[in-house]
């Protein structure tokens, strides 16, 4: 007897965004590379703009509009190009920028920042030229940039000069290394759920399993996939699965059991064109959405942690326009009364950003509970330093209901992070302060 499986996502849709919703007017970088071109937070996407000092446009996701070269605001501070960035999956004001100039940057956002007004007009401002802190340790060019998912301010970052490094950002220096890539170029780098765990791609078609803490190779996936095309990573939750998406005679994803690596459990073949494909996944509702820089679909799947694994859930959405990069907003950005369970910003060579809205159609008013459950956040599980001991754990999690949510105070709050550069100001405004006081003491003829 023939059975249709049952989703609450089966009828989820995405239209073609309306002008007025994209933001427009970039100068994009021309620098290419395996980078998604586009991250975002809850509030702000970043993307690297054309011209010298590596510019970026950080924009907000509330104010779509035109952005105005020598109008608009800008952040502004390396000496290369910029090749990617990440925002802080606990301050969505906080993003790490990684450069040609082989430095990372750390950047945090004024509240008060607007480079498009409530109209979707230019407007000015000063441009963010001084950064938190820089980390300095490659030789090359930086090339891709992860949070840690769980730990506060625990970075992953990967290099030309083939090497990964784990840093712990707020004390500014280097946890780990890993160099065990030979001369191949670092394709991926993606944390599993818990951050205990690193899984990397590279040239030489291997996929490496990498224990951050020490810096050593755990597993190895030899030749994932057959094909030259970059190859792309994602962790399926917690469920002990993981996904690769490559090439060989076609474009294709292959699910492979974390305890059982010699063979993929399943190959979904998808198609012969050239672009590669960019894993976008949902774990709150197990849905990936898969994309491909240079096409126009994005195709929808559900994830089932028993075979056959992937079930394609409709046609999903379809343009003329091919996309440079794409990101997914963090499940906090999205609007969660009009049902929209993701949000994809779409980056395009020459009609700048488009948000993506996947909904699924429902008539009630109320909060979808089957559809929103629990997602990340913004409270880290443990600290860097509990982190480097050997913690543990799973992401915190929120309630999306907007009832919930206000009363638990569940947002992104700024972080304080104490910096060696913040904590020397603290210093130099002090000793200034002591000897203003010592002066006016002095001219009092108060002795001390």
């Amino acid at each position: 007897m023939f059975k249709i499986r049952k989703s609450q996502y089966r009828h989820v849709f995405c239209d073609n965004p309306k002008p007025e919703l994209c933001h427009t007017g970039m100068p994009l970088s021309t620098v290419t590379g395996d980078q998604q071109y586009i991250k975002a937070s809850a509030k702000y996407y970043a993307v690297s703009l054309f011209g010298g000092g590596g510019p970026m446009h950080v924009g907000r996701l509330d104010r779509p509009g035109r952005f105005e070269s020598g109008t608009s605001p800008q952040v502004e501070g390396h000496t290369g190009a910029v090749l990617d960035f990440d925002f802080s999956p606990f301050d969505d004001s906080m993003f790490a920028s990684a450069s040609e100039d082989t430095t990372i940057k750390l950047w945090s956002i004024p509240d008060d920042w607007e480079p498009t007004d409530d109209q979707g007009r230019a407007k000015t401002g000063d441009n963010l030229t001084e950064s938190l802190l820089d980390l300095e340790g490659h030789k090359k060019k930086v090339t891709l940039l992860r949070f840690h998912p769980t730990a506060s301010n625990v970075l992953a970052s990967t290099s030309a000069d083939y090497t990964i490094k784990i840093w712990d950002v707020e004390k500014a220096e280097e946890i780990s290394n890993f160099a065990e890539f030979g001369d191949n170029l670092i394709h991926d780098i993606v944390w599993d759920l818990r951050g205990d765990v690193y899984a990397t791609s590279c040239k030489d078609k291997n996929i490496r399993f990498v224990d951050p803490r020490a810096g050593r190779l755990s597993s190895e996936i030899v030749k994932a996939h057959d094909g030259l095309k970059s190859v792309k990573l994602a962790y399926m939750g917690d469920t002990g699965k993981f996904m690769s998406t490559g090439t060989s005679r076609s474009r294709e994803i292959k699910i492979w059991d974390l305890k059982k690596l010699s063979q993929p459990l399943v190959t979904e073949v998808i198609d012969s064109a050239s672009g590669a494909l960019l894993p976008l996944y949902d774990d709150d509702s197990n849905v990936l959405y898969l994309c491909g820089k240079g096409d126009g679909i994005i195709r929808p799947y559900e994830f089932e942690n028993s075979a056959p694994y992937l079930h394609k859930l409709n046609d999903g959405f379809r343009s003329n326009t091919p996309a440079k990069g794409l990101c997914l907003v963090p499940k906090r950005g999205n609007n969660i009364m009009a049902c929209e369970t993701a949000r994809i910003l779409k980056l395009t060579n020459n009609d700048g950003i488009h948000p993506l809205s996947w909904t699924v159609p429902r008539k009630s008013d109320a909060f979808q509970d089957d559809i929103f459950p629990d997602c990340v956040s913004t409270k880290p599980a443990h600290s860097a330093d509990e982190w480097r001991e050997g913690s543990s754990k799973l992401p915190n999690r929120m309630s999306l209901d907007p009832s919930i949510a206000s009363k638990n105070n569940m947002g992104s709050n700024k972080m304080k992070l104490k910096t060696v550069a913040s904590v020397s100001k603290e210093l130099k405004d002090a000793q200034e302060r002591i000897k203003y006081l010592e002066q006016k003491l002095k001219e009092s003829g108060i002795d001390y």
